[in-house]
């Protein structure tokens, strides 16, 4: 049985005519004719009497009619119920994999305490997929690492320090500063050779002179510091990558004389345009992005300079 098929027959018992009925739903009398039909068939009665006066309701009818007003009735009311309700703010969010790991999720513990109810989407990817991401209006707004594009605007967030650390159990930690040259003797942990923390870190070691003898190379970030947990090596890793551990101790920092500070600039982009329609979720979170300098140096992060 059929939404279709009821409202007609509610109709026509209305009306008492089958032309009026059909002229005030705004279909043929053929096509009206079909559901009344096709709805006696189904029901396996007849619910009307057609004759000169018109369409008179059978016994059948009657007793069918009370329960099809109230169906139509529970229907209509169901999508008031809908209509009623507040449309749901969403934010969907881009991020590039260092930064949806050790950053975005204080920021979001920040934005949910302000504004319940917001439905979060994240979306992970290298820094120039994410601003593709933002390009095509699929995410709102993005995090990731420097990068210009002339349809996006543009917010620099913080500068996160590239710092060598080591186990304290390992021979460097007894060191606070050394020359790269020192960390050749060193089995070196690399990550993700796609991103650009392996140019850095590769950079490094190019202007040294020699990369180390012995190289682990893994695809992410967390992977590399458990390496260096476990004391299988040592890694130029982001201080918000390993600010908690410097901070409890299982991981040392030692400078490096010579290199001056390697660091990444982070910053968050959005469409010029306003990009897609989300409500005022996405302006909320880049104002919260844009006072957070207390959130950058409680993990670890410099000011932009």
């Amino acid at each position: 049985m059929q939404l279709p098929q009821v409202e007609g027959f509610v109709e026509v018992a209305r009306l008492g005519n089958l032309s009026r009925a059909a002229a005030s739903l705004f279909i043929s009398q053929p096509a009206l004719t079909a559901r009344i039909t096709s709805l006696e068939a189904e029901v396996g009665r007849p619910l009307f009497r057609r004759g000169r006066r018109g369409m008179q309701l059978t016994d059948a009818g009657i007793a069918f009619l009370p329960h099809a007003e109230r169906a139509l009735r529970a229907l209509r009311e169901a999508v008031q119920a809908v209509e009623d309700l507040p449309l749901a703010e969403h934010l969907t969010l881009g991020a590039a994999p260092a930064i949806s790991t050790y950053v975005l999720p204080s920021l979001l513990v920040r934005f949910e305490a302000a504004n319940p109810g917001v439905r979060l989407v994240v979306r992970t990817g290298h820094s120039e997929e994410v601003l593709e991401m933002v390009v095509r209006g699929e995410v709102d707004v993005a995090l990731l690492r420097e990068l210009d594009h002339p349809d996006l605007e543009t917010l620099a967030l913080y500068d996160d320090q590239i710092v060598l650390v080591v186990e304290p159990g390992q021979p460097l930690a007894r060191h606070r500063r050394i020359a790269p040259e020192r960390v050749r003797d060193s089995r070196l942990i690399l990550f993700d050779r796609t991103s650009s923390y392996y140019d850095l870190t590769n950079a490094v070691f190019r202007q040294a002179g020699r990369r180390p003898r012995e190289v682990i190379e893994l695809d992410n970030i967390d992977a590399a510091k458990q390496m260096v947990l476990a004391g299988l090596g040592v890694a130029l890793l982001p201080t918000t990558a390993v600010a908690a551990e410097l901070r409890a101790g299982t991981l040392q920092r030692v400078d490096l004389v010579g290199t001056g500070r390697i660091e990444r600039r982070v910053i968050a982009v959005r469409r010029r345009d306003g990009g897609r329609v989300a409500g005022d979720a996405p302006a909320r979170f880049w104002t919260l992005l844009d006072g957070a300098a207390d959130l950058w140096r409680a993990l670890g992060a410099g000011p932009v300079g």
